[in-house]
């Protein structure tokens, strides 16, 4: 396992001309590591090698500050269990004839009914299909498993693409990515109806941070972020995650990662992770969606329930819930195949529709960073249970 190492050089004063002069790559041999200058880390390979020429370079100007083991991160969606499918719709619909029969409500909170024959039932729940904005001139960077590029609803867009994964292409081997992108930025009018798009007009950007496995490294996500800010991205949306235990700190390196991207004009949306059995076994907000400095998403199914898989805030030091997506049930584009869409549920389909949201008040209010994370939050329709599974509430798109 490899090492995050971070500097204290990067201050947010300075953010717009950050520079390590040098501990750079040009001081550290091939195959030691990486440096990122414009975000103030290393990520270094623990060889004997690695560390020695690590610790030379550090030493010429004192700039290393802490170091951070290396994690492994993955998806944190594709919840297909289709053996239980069959067995979760059926209980899902005894549940709702008896809500209807009943109060006509969840939790004193009215539930409503979605006809999804021409827009999928996430759009209608976060009044999508309302608002007049797209997305357009805002850029929004979805970090994943990469892109089909040939699939009918992206073959004709413009979509800046790039792989930050060793020996595989930006075209994507597992589906997560192209399904979180479609949720995102999916057209008006998809190959085949319903709709499932939030923000069509938004210009995309796709790194492929995560193999065809579903399995990355921070490093390769670090290497997206940086890439994402370079290209000046308004929006990144990470689907990914690791596990983290109660009471365990979020990422120092990961919250000056992020620090620097909002104080850059760049907000980072992470999923909340998908660990909890509810409702007796809750887990904590997932890596690095755990950090004060990344919006972290939870999932709520159609009936305005959390999604049993859904972390919850338990961490006081960092690992809110800031805000819900819809998250349960949720179609959209897959690699081309038979057929080419399909229904996936988890914390990563919820996370590109918050992105998707946010890419709308971008356009709208023209808000970025800070501000666009506070106009989410504060317009974000209240749901009835545990702030700290729910954050704010539920994701609404401007009027």
């Amino acid at each position: 396992m490899r090492a995050l190492g971070r500097t204290p050089e990067i201050s947010l004063s300075t953010v717009g001309k950050a520079e390590l002069p040098e501990l750079s790559m040009n001081s550290i041999p091939d195959g030691a590591g990486l440096v990122f200058p414009e975000l103030g880390v290393a990520v270094v390979n623990p060889t004997a090698e690695g560390v020695a020429a690590i610790s030379s370079a550090v030493a010429k100007t004192d700039a290393l500050e802490l170091m951070e083991p290396e994690r492994f991160v993955y998806t944190t969606g594709e919840i297909d269990l289709s053996w239980l499918r069959g067995f979760r719709d059926a209980t899902n619909e005894i549940y709702e004839r008896l809500a209807e029969k009943s109060t006509g409500s969840v939790g004193g909170q009215t539930v409503p009914t979605f006809d999804e024959s021409q827009a999928t039932w996430g759009l209608q729940a976060t009044q999508v299909l309302q608002s007049r904005w797209t997305g357009k001139g805002v850029r929004i960077a979805i970090l994943d498993t990469g892109i089909d590029l040939g699939h009918q609803d992206f073959r004709s867009r413009q979509i800046l693409a790039e792989s930050f994964i060793h020996g595989e292409p930006v075209a994507d081997g597992n589906g997560h990515g192209t399904h979180c992108a479609g949720v995102a930025a999916g057209p008006v009018q998809p190959g085949t109806l319903p709709r499932y798009g939030v923000a069509p007009g938004a210009e995309l950007m796709v790194g492929k941070v995560l193999a065809n496995s579903g399995r990355g490294t921070d490093g390769q996500i670090i290497a997206g972020i940086n890439w994402a800010i370079a290209n000046k991205a308004d929006i990144v949306s990470m689907s990914l995650g690791a596990p983290v235990t109660e009471g365990q700190n979020f990422s120092a390196v990961f919250q000056q990662i992020a620090e620097i991207a909002l104080a850059r004009g760049t907000l980072i949306i992470a999923a909340a992770g998908n660990d909890s059995h509810r409702p007796r076994d809750l887990r904590p907000v997932s890596h690095p969606g755990n950090c004060p400095g990344i919006m972290a998403v939870g999932a709520l199914d159609r009936t305005y329930r959390l999604g049993w898989f859904s972390n919850s805030g338990l961490n006081l030091n960092g690992g809110k819930v800031d805000i819900v997506g819809p998250g349960v049930d949720i179609y959209s584009s897959f690699p081309t195949g038979t057929p080419p869409y399909r229904r996936l549920d988890g914390t990563s389909m919820a996370t590109p529709y918050v992105a998707g949201i946010a890419a709308l008040y971008a356009e709208a209010t023209g808000l970025r960073a800070n501000a666009l994370w506070a106009e989410l939050t504060r317009r974000a329709l209240p749901i009835n249970q545990a702030t700290s599974d729910v954050g704010a509430g539920l994701a609404q798109a401007p009027q």
